[in-house]
């Protein structure tokens, strides 16, 4: 998300540098349905077709292993799935990851680019650890291909991301229930949430305690930190103490999946704790590239690995926690889609299942970027010698600048009158960011990154080939509607007039980004159109809903719809996208689903009191 120290000259200084310094050491290291009948007929024709058309599925042998369940996708909701499905010793589980693992020699330390919250835009600079997608040209936004950086490694995205810990609004699911996700409304995903988070502040009504998923709070001294909050009240916004408490609305501190200095994944909180039992298995390097069917029931899956061609079968079920994209990319290449895009590729028809990567949802945001008059920024930090001072203290002792991923201060707002939760985020960094962190920062200068938070715009992905290994189509659609062209230009304005305040004084320098000559709505326009990109919440491509919903994909238990033993557990199912970043919603689902997949009561907690307005006719 943002760009802190540049990977070129990390990369050279701490190869030559502190790999021998620390082996010569010999520091210890860390291990750590009811759906219409004309709904049900034309799914069940098509299971039936594809028992006639499909490629026979190989007679179950002794060579070949089965599991209770198989999980393909140890991400942030495959990690807590394999967690939570294992606790049942009678159960056998298989985690199945295309990717590698996410240390190196079992250490943290030799692994830093994923473990150093400092270093995290290191592997959005290469494939390594990045399924590295690009979109197509976007029409609405001067036809630029926009990238996509989604984790390819234990931990999947949360082995990424910029460790922000934010759930969304409790409207964002009550909506989810209105939508057709029954369940899913804000009393019964709340305890989930809990459940999942360890808060370094205790638990309460809104937090968790003693779970697995360790989340501290903001608590830099930086001034340029403390600016943007006071700033924020000055413009007349409210201070808010837990914006996923009680209220979100306001500017204040961030969470973040940060644990005594370390990046805190699902690899961490959930698979690394379960790795001794003995009914809980694990698979690295391997592409999952069919689904196993017997009629219309999911019996297995089939991978590569190391060249070869494998096999597996799930004696209860397949779960598929590939993530919004690789999920339906899966589910497609196996015959599980809209048919008449599958018969263009050759691809035997399984599942006639139209929302199958339709309903695309995405966040976009961009940065408004000021110089900074005094040099507290993080430009310095960027300097070689800085840099081999601030991993040598990372690496010795998990603590400094390189402890943080500096995204501490933030909130959310709303974009205009009668809105009744908030619509834009913001997230400070006092640094700049150019190229999502892959080209070098020039100045002293902090940024504020916005965006709204329900844009209109949907898209679709679909297949490129019947080639597992090709990246499929994605086509986010993004700016195509007015209202969300209209809320971004919103977004500039209202972080301008923020920047603007009298916290901001003593460190406000010339505006570098969009620039004072950037002033009417077309010249915002065009501004947002060339720099605007996304913020890596692509999500609802499985759309969780009613079976009578002919745009579903999986019901409110997660099974996919017309389809026995075959279930999507991630942020694919989303049936719309929530009002802030997505890691925190993802391992809440995978909680809940866990207890369902189960068949444990649901945990619900009604009547939490939640923020409103005092009144809804002004903007703030």
């Amino acid at each position: 998300r943002m760009r802190l120290i540049a990977p070129h000259r990390w990369s050279r200084f701490l190869k030559k540098n502190l790999f021998t310094c620390l082996l010569s050491r010999g520091r210890n290291v860390d291990l750590s349905l009811v759906s219409t009948s004309a709904v049900n007929h034309y799914r069940n024709f098509s299971a039936t077709a594809a028992q006639r058309s499909a490629s026979p599925l190989p007679a179950s042998n002794e060579k070949t292993p089965s599991y209770s369940y198989v999980i393909v996708g140890a991400g942030s909701a495959g990690c807590v799935l394999a967690n939570r499905l294992s606790e049942d010793a009678h159960e056998s589980v298989l985690l199945l990851e295309a990717g590698p693992k996410d240390m190196f020699l079992s250490s943290l330390r030799l692994s830093w680019k994923i473990h150093m919250p400092a270093a995290l835009t290191y592997n959005l600079c290469d494939d390594k650890y990045n399924w590295y997608y690009h979109t197509l040209p976007q029409a609405h936004m001067d036809n630029r291909v926009m990238y996509w950086p989604r984790g390819r490694v234990w931990g999947g995205s949360s082995s990424l991301n910029a460790m922000v810990y934010i759930r969304g609004h409790a409207e964002d699911y009550n909506r989810w229930q209105r939508e057709g996700a029954e369940g899913w409304d804000y009393d019964h995903c709340l305890p989930y949430f809990r459940k999942a988070q360890c808060h370094e502040l205790g638990e309460d009504r809104y937090r968790g305690g003693s779970g697995p998923l360790h989340v501290s709070r903001g608590k830099t001294n930086h001034p340029l930190h403390k600016a943007f909050i006071e700033a924020g009240q000055q413009a007349g916004y409210p201070f808010t103490d837990d914006m996923n408490g009680y209220q979100q609305e306001g500017l204040g501190w961030m969470d973040m999946t940060i644990s005594k200095g370390k990046r805190w994944s699902t690899a961490s909180a959930y698979l690394r704790p379960a790795l001794g039992r003995p009914n809980l298995k694990t698979e690295v390097r391997c592409m999952t590239t069919k689904i196993l069917f017997d009629g219309n029931r999911a019996v297995g899956v089939e991978y590569t690995q190391k060249g070869q061609k494998k096999q597996v079968f799930a004696e209860k079920e397949v779960i598929l926690s590939g993530g919004a994209i690789n999920s339906p990319q899966l589910l497609m290449l196996s015959g599980v889609g809209n048919a008449d895009d599958l018969k263009q590729h050759g691809i035997p028809v399984v599942q006639h299942l139209p929302g199958v990567g339709s309903n695309l949802q995405d966040h976009l945001e961009l940065y408004v970027q000021q110089q900074c008059t005094q040099p507290i920024t993080l430009y310095k930090a960027q300097k070689p010698f800085h840099m081999v001072k601030i991993g040598l203290e990372w690496l010795t002792v998990f603590t400094g600048y390189g402890a943080t991923a500096h995204l501490e201060s933030g909130g959310f707002i709303r974009s205009r009158p009668h809105v009744t939760h908030p619509d834009i985020q913001f997230h400070f960094l006092p640094s700049q960011v150019i190229d999502h962190g892959r080209v070098a920062s020039k100045i002293e200068a902090y940024q504020v990154h916005v965006g709204p938070m329900r844009s209109t715009s949907t898209g679709w992905m679909k297949l490129k080939s019947a080639n597992p290994l090709d990246h499929p189509i994605l086509q986010p659609n993004y700016l195509s509607t007015d209202i969300d062209v209209w809320e971004f230009r919103e977004c500039v304005k209202l972080s301008r007039e923020i920047f603007a305040q009298k916290a901001f004084e003593p460190f406000r320098g010339p505006e570098v980004q969009p620039g004072p000559q950037i002033q009417s709505d077309a010249e915002i326009d065009a501004f947002v159109r060339r720099k605007a990109d996304s913020a890596y919440h692509p999500s609802c491509t499985c759309k969780m809903g009613s079976p009578s919903d002919t745009m579903a994909v999986v019901d409110p238990s997660t099974r996919v719809l017309g389809l026995e033993r075959l279930r999507v557990v991630d942020a694919s199912i989303m049936p719309s996208v929530v009002s802030g970043n997505l890691n925190a919603p993802t391992i809440m689902i995978a909680e809940k689903a866990a207890d369902i997949i189960r068949g444990r009561p649901a945990l619900v907690d009604s009547g939490v009191p939640v923020y409103h307005p005092p009144t809804l006719d002004t903007q703030r």
